[in-house]
């Protein structure tokens, strides 16, 4: 036997530990280990409130062999795709996509009772279900889920986290059908992309309805070919002596498509016959004398009218609405009618009663702010109502024959859910006129029993609108709609019943690490028991 040959055991022993280590080192390599278990997001620690929770049983972990089980629709799988995409940045897991298997996150279409928005989601150890009848609820249920893991899931750079999801059952709803957010656009321009970031903030918490407040004295703000003076001379201006800026039609059609991926309709607006200043500077033949104003920058109301009387401003109404019809998949158009103070009464319903079924020949369906029931509203038409508790009792009167006369409500009371009202004196943004609003006063009343002698059927929705005198970026934005708009849009979409003030602020406190992972500065109100750290 040779040395070689008396050593070869021992060798071949310790090669051996080493081939164990090294095989034990590869096995780990590139795997960070287990995150520690972290607390779970009960079911009902989300907003908007769901309709019926019931907890029990283990939470559900994602984990790298998680996939996104879907049906076999084009739009199933877009919505899969959505939330995968939400998923892997923050977690850094594949999520693939795929109609097979068993187990991981289903999101699955089946007739039953939930409504046009309404999903039901199921969460056990061996994986998530969400149903629904429609894409729409599928979708709405993916905001559930994201609300039910870490705050962490927002962020775009792998989180090492623990990814569990609560085990029960959610079955939910919205209370009204229309639950929208109005952004003015025409006082300050917004880009695309920073209207694709609101929307993308409105879905979050079930927003359907995006109002684009798309003109007014301080600029026009989407192209009429028609009239192309419109957005080239009159959208070149805003409050402040800015540049101003307008959507062409390629622009808008993206952002409907954008909005309606993500099941937000636009509602697009035409404020008239006041609130027209940009086009009466466009255009001189659209004045009673025939002489173009200045454009205008300041913040004042109520100076501005069409010309009721001259023909030619029917046949400008009639090519914008037949134009921006054509570009608008949605249901309706705003005609907006608020504040014409230079327009008399007799002239208001004149007009009104010709431009009412101009809109009804292209297919629409017409709101108008609340002043619309001083006229005669069309069947089908909703009034939007912006007036305050201390509005005139004459005035809410008119509002709620109207409604008892069949014209839908949407409510948007100035001093609850205007979100450019400052929170308190020292805000540095927004206005005061309607008040002082601060978080709870915004969430704390009943859009079904605000306005005496309104018929509860009457009421088809909640709107939270946000004009833009003072505001002039995102991060404006930002901060003077978090945290009202998610109260706004919890009066839309919960049930009467969950409505509690000392229970919602604490589901709103938790969404501020969300909203942090998500680029959102939003106002740390002292009413809100914000999470330290």
């Amino acid at each position: 036997m040779t040395r070689n040959d008396r050593t070869t055991p021992r060798t071949a022993r310790v090669l051996g530990s080493l081939l164990l280590v090294a095989a034990a080192g590869a096995f780990t390599l590139g795997a960070a280990p287990a995150p520690p278990e972290g607390p779970v997001t009960p079911l009902s620690q989300v907003v908007p409130a769901p309709a019926s929770v019931t907890p029990g049983g283990a939470p559900y972990r994602l984990t790298r062999a998680t996939a996104v089980r879907v049906d076999g629709s084009a739009e199933v799988r877009r919505v899969g795709g959505y939330l995968a995409g939400i998923l892997r940045p923050s977690t850094g897991y594949p999520l693939p996509l795929t109609e097979h298997g068993a187990g991981g996150i289903r999101l699955h279409l089946e007739k039953g009772d939930f409504g046009a928005e309404g999903y039901r989601l199921r969460s056990g150890p061996t994986g998530v279900t969400l149903t629904a009848s429609a894409p729409a609820g599928l979708f709405h249920g993916v905001q559930t889920l994201r609300q039910l893991l870490p705050a962490a899931v927002e962020k775009r750079t792998v989180q090492h986290q623990d990814w569990r999801i609560a085990g029960g059952t959610v079955e939910d709803r919205p209370r009204y059908a229309y639950r929208g957010a109005m952004l003015d656009v025409s006082r300050h321009f917004f880009t695309v992309a920073q209207v694709e970031r609101y929307i993308d903030e409105l879905a979050l918490y079930k927003v359907n309805e995006l109002h684009l407040h798309l003109s007014d004295d301080q600029g026009w703000r989407i192209a009429i070919n028609s009239w192309p003076r419109l957005a080239g001379y009159g959208g070149a201006s805003e409050v402040g002596g800015g540049k101003g800026g307008f959507y062409t039609q390629a622009e808008y059609r993206h952002l409907v498509s954008y909005a309606a991926a993500r099941y937000v309709e636009v509602v697009p607006e035409i404020d008239m016959p006041g609130h027209t200043n940009a086009a009466l500077a466009s255009y001189a033949k659209l004045n009673c004398d025939g002489v173009a104003p200045p454009r205008y920058t300041g913040t004042e109301v109520g100076f501005s009218s069409l010309c009721v009387s001259k023909d030619v401003t029917y046949t400008f109404v009639d090519d914008v609405i037949r134009e921006l019809a054509a570009l608008t998949p949605g249901r309706y158009l705003h005609i907006g009618g608020d504040e014409a103070h230079s327009t008399s009464h007799a002239d208001y319903v004149t007009f009104m009663d010709r431009v009412q079924p101009i809109v009804a020949k292209y297919g629409k369906k017409i709101i108008g702010w609340h002043q619309l029931t001083g006229a005669h509203p069309a069947k089908g038409a909703l009034a939007q109502y912006w007036g305050l508790d201390s509005t005139s009792a004459a005035e809410k009167e008119q509002v709620a024959q109207a409604a008892r006369n069949g014209t839908g409500l949407i409510l948007s009371p100035a001093d609850r859910v205007y979100l450019d009202m400052k929170y308190t004196k020292d805000t540095p943004l927004g206005l005061s006129w309607a008040g002082l609003v601060e978080v709870r006063r915004s969430y704390d009343w009943d859009p079904g029993a605000y306005l005496a002698g309104v018929p509860a059927s009457a009421v088809k929705g909640v709107e939270a609108p946000l004009w833009s005198e003072t505001l002039k970026t995102s991060a404006d934005i930002d901060y003077m709609a978090f945290p009202r708009l998610p109260g706004a849009a919890e009066l839309g979409w919960s049930p009467a019943a969950t409505h509690d003030w000392d229970t919602y602020k604490v589901r709103l406190a938790a969404q501020g690490p969300r909203w942090d992972a998500l680029g959102i500065g939003y106002y740390h109100s002292p009413q809100v028991p914000w999470p330290s750290g």
